[in-house]
């Protein structure tokens, strides 16, 4: 019942739910060798894939807060990381990503598409839907940076103010004992951090260097099936 282990049985229903929304269809085509999906069912998936996506980020943000409280404020812990406000952050993370979502989903509403258009990828991510609409698409893209810039720096930020609040705690410290005691709170923390981050940067650079479809769809199994996969195992081994 404790605060951390809270966040963490909500990045385990996120994490099962963001693989649940690819691998299940990814599945599916292999065994009937059909890769087909309905326009409906296309939207679906890419609405719940930004919805869990986003909310990963948030969490771990809201995670990174939790340790900061932990190491630089141990003595009011328990008061400031109160039932109420674990479950507002939680709630908050969750209202913005779900309005966020719904408007990308609205706005590719506004596309149209050729029958039978081919999305050169596993799943049916965003920027690959946009790639392959026939309208203009200039508003899904400006939103698309927007939101991706906001959604992206900020989480970002917010997890490195937070360690730079603890390693100037931690340098305060006297005892080597009680730095070692103390960071080796954060280290499941940081180990996923890195692998979201490091996996999801991969990802838009590999874009952005190269436009092999093959490399692109590679370092997007790392985020969406690998990393979702080691979370528990990082945290179970660190227990």
């Amino acid at each position: 019942h404790s605060p951390m282990y809270f966040f963490l049985s909500n990045l385990s229903s996120i994490d099962i739910s963001f693989t649940s929304t690819i691998i299940p269809k990814m599945l599916l085509n292999i065994q009937t060798q059909s890769k087909a999906i309905s326009y409906i069912g296309c939207f679906i998936q890419a609405y719940f894939f930004m919805i869990f996506a986003g909310l990963d980020g948030f969490l771990l943000t809201v995670m990174a807060y939790d340790r900061y409280v932990a190491i630089c404020h141990p003595l009011h812990y328990l008061v400031i990381m109160n039932p109420r406000l674990c479950g507002f952050l939680v709630l908050l993370c969750w209202f913005i990503i779900f309005w966020v979502s719904l408007t990308h989903i609205l706005l590719m509403r506004q596309l149209s598409f050729y029958v039978g258009t081919e999305i050169p990828h596993f799943f049916c991510e965003l920027t690959q839907i946009l790639k392959v609409a026939c309208s203009d698409t200039l508003i899904n893209d400006i939103f698309l940076y927007v939101t991706t810039a906001l959604l992206g720096v900020f989480p970002f930020t917010g997890i490195i103010f937070s360690y730079s609040k603890i390693v100037s705690s931690l340098m305060r410290m006297s005892s080597a004992e009680g730095k070692y005691k103390a960071f080796s709170t954060c280290g499941s923390h940081l180990s996923v951090v890195s692998l979201y981050y490091g996996t999801s940067l991969g990802v838009y650079l590999s874009s952005a260097v190269t436009h092999s479809t093959h490399y692109n769809s590679v370092a997007s199994v790392m985020y969406t099936i690998v990393t979702p996969m080691l979370n528990p195992f990082i945290y179970s081994l660190r227990n």
